[in-house]
């Protein structure tokens, strides 16, 4: 068995910001169009009228203060309400491969490899631009990467899912070094006529380079363990498939789209989090406190907060555990590995830390890393 490390990590950021300020000036205008057209219907009490949003509330309600799309006129339209993206021919690179091919060249630079030196690229997202082919195809044979490649989806928990993966075929010995590709294009997925969730997301991409310690450059974070939890749960879904099309349903139906039982979220998963890390840095003889920093799932300011308290047993600082959903919003899978890729390289060597993602499913994943 060889000794696992991450050798470095990759970012692309979109090149759109959307305000909470533009956000809630488009919601407000769609939202009184809205209004003003069902009028009656609303005096008659058979129809809800749609209530107002503010960045106050945004604000409050999550932490976010802006995010990062691949396209923003659409969904700033108040007639369109999403992101107006161009079809591409199949002759060229699929949207989602390439921002998935600039992340990942970002971590191989940074970690000083070529693609003959990766040998399988994981492409690990909370949706998948198409069924077939794989995403992790067209990015490894983009990158001009020798080897395999393939698609997960475990909605929030991909990255540290394919994580998992990545650290597994790198151990026992079926890959030199693996690239986990997380494209997350949330904008596309998200309903945002609806006052409840139409902050939560943004788009991005991250990767991580996974390759045996031997051949990791200094200063990388040997993976110590990995682990990961899953139990069923409605709270979280997107309806979305090709089924859809077999039934009897508007295709623009809400139910196709992601939506939450948020309150039953923030109860049901924050402690489930807190008692998931704890007991994976017990299983290697270690406690909280003695953890150098968290990097957790960026969903929202108040849930790890809670979970920082619940693990700490008190308030956890910006340092121990960092924050980028304010700048980033909730970009599902790729969270956490932004807060990694943003906030490590302050760790000194000998000191640990751990990397935490949980979502639908419910789902947890966890990476428990020492700085060599």
């Amino acid at each position: 068995m060889h000794r696992v490390a991450i050798s470095s990590t990759g970012l692309y950021i979109p090149p759109h910001v959307i305000t909470n300020e533009e956000l809630v000036a488009s919601f407000n205008s769609f939202a009184a169009q809205e209004n003003k057209e069902h009028a009656a219907a609303i005096a008659a009490g058979t129809r809800q009228p749609i209530p107002q949003s503010s960045v106050e509330f945004i604000e409050k309600a999550s932490g976010i203060k802006q995010r990062y799309v691949m396209e923003k006129s659409g969904v700033l339209d108040p007639q369109r309400m999403r992101p107006r993206l161009q079809a591409r021919p199949d002759s060229e690179i699929s949207l989602m491969a390439e921002i998935g091919v600039a992340a990942a060249r970002d971590a191989l630079a940074r970690a000083g490899k070529q693609p003959e030196d990766i040998d399988g690229v994981i492409c690990a997202a909370a949706n998948m631009q198409r069924a077939y082919p794989a995403m992790a195809v067209e990015i490894q044979t983009a990158l001009g990467i020798q080897g395999f490649g393939f698609d997960m989806n475990v909605a929030c928990s991909s990255a540290t899912f394919g994580l998992e993966m990545a650290v597994n075929g790198v151990k026992t010995g079926s890959a030199r070094a693996i690239l986990v590709v997380d494209p997350e294009i949330t904008s596309s997925h998200l309903a945002w006529k609806d006052r409840d969730c139409h902050f939560i997301f943004g788009d991005v991409c991250t990767a991580i380079l996974i390759e045996r310690l031997e051949n990791a450059p200094a200063g990388a974070f040997e993976v110590l363990g990995t682990r990961l939890l899953t139990t069923f749960s409605n709270n979280i879904r997107n309806n979305a498939g090709y089924m859809w099309r077999s039934e009897d349903r508007d295709p623009d139906d809400r139910d196709l789209l992601f939506y939450q039982e948020g309150r039953k979220v923030f109860k049901e998963v924050c402690p489930m989090a807190a008692e998931h890390m704890t007991s994976h840095l017990a299983a290697h003889g270690l406690a909280p406190d003695g953890v150098r920093r968290f990097w957790l799932h960026q969903a929202n300011l108040a849930m790890n907060q809670l979970i920082g308290r619940r693990l700490l047993g008190r308030d956890a600082t910006r340092d121990e555990a960092p924050v980028i959903l304010d700048e980033f919003a909730n970009t599902a899978s790729a969270g956490s590995i932004i807060a990694f890729h943003r906030h490590h390289d302050d760790i000194q060597a000998g000191e640990v830390g751990i990397i935490c993602s949980f979502g639908a499913g419910y789902s947890i994943g966890s990476a428990v890393l020492r700085r060599t």
